[in-house]
């Protein structure tokens, strides 16, 4: 199988699809001319189609018709409704890629037909500005060249690896939510910079460097996050204060608690 896409048609007119199209028209994965986008907000279409010229369409057994790729980009509490409309109309030839949070690929193969070749796929919200991390897992049918074009088209926002399906529930506590939970703690240093006095556009500026800048090094430099804290980390000087208060107030193994509290919960969410 070609790994270029020649067709896709995206069921879902919100953010994660506009990531997904403009992360696919942008990289020249597919041309805008052959993407269809649907959804029943005609406001939402207006949009895809201003923005990267693609096609849109509110019938959505219509646009998914003789399609090579069917990204399922809906929200999971509207899934089984589309699902039922979709009922019959995608044939074997078809890859269906889903990005539905917490929905197991059976649910797809038992509405869609058991010879439905499916990848899931967990992404997260830095798709938006191109720097996603996603993880893909195969269906019972889904092959290698599948897997392939999931791949392609994913890493047009970010990067992608792939698990088995048995690991996405860790994947959606880790990198999922995972946005969160910086989100968490720059609001927080904002917060404490607030009662320090300091101005809030220069607070946010700081922490919003410091925080890519972290990440940046530590992906450069190949060094553990151990490591790299320890540099900064000066016995008996203002990093080792603040991190001693983490310590005591077990902010690590808050932190550990809490992302196995959000994979427990997505087992709870799918079913698994």
């Amino acid at each position: 199988m070609n790994h270029q896409p020649s067709t896709i048609c995206f069921i879902g007119a919100g953010n994660m699809a506009e990531a997904l199209v403009s992360g696919i028209v942008s990289k020249g994965v597919c041309p805008a001319a052959n993407i269809v986008v649907t959804d029943i907000a005609e406001a939402r279409l207006a949009i895809f189609r201003e923005k990267f010229g693609v096609g849109t369409e509110t019938d959505n057994r219509k646009a998914v018709d003789g399609k090579d790729i069917v990204v399922l980009a809906v929200k999971p509490q509207v899934m089984t409704e589309v699902l039922d409309e979709l009922r019959g109309a995608i044939g074997e030839k078809t890859l269906v890629i889903s990005i539905a949070a917490g929905l197991r690929s059976t649910v797809f193969e038992s509405a869609l037909g058991d010879r439905i070749r499916l990848v899931r796929v967990m992404p997260n919200t830095p798709a938006l500005v191109g720097l996603g991390a996603a993880a893909i897992a195969s269906g019972s049918r889904a092959t290698d060249d599948d897997l392939a074009v999931a791949e392609k088209l994913l890493g047009s926002v970010g990067i992608v690896v792939r698990v088995d399906e048995d690991a996405m529930d860790a994947v959606t506590a880790l990198s999922g939510s995972g946005p969160a939970y910086v989100f968490y703690l720059i609001e927080h240093m904002l917060k404490a910079a607030d009662e320090l006095g300091m101005d809030a556009d220069t607070a946010r500026g700081l922490v919003l460097a410091t925080v890519q800048g972290a990440a940046k090094l530590m992906s450069e430099s190949g060094s553990s996050a151990e490591d790299l804290r320890a540099r900064v980390t000066s016995k008996g000087g203002t990093t080792a204060a603040a991190v001693a208060v983490f310590e005591k107030s077990g902010v690590g193994e808050a932190i550990v608690n809490a992302v196995k509290a959000a994979e427990h919960r997505s087992k709870e969410l799918s079913g698994s």
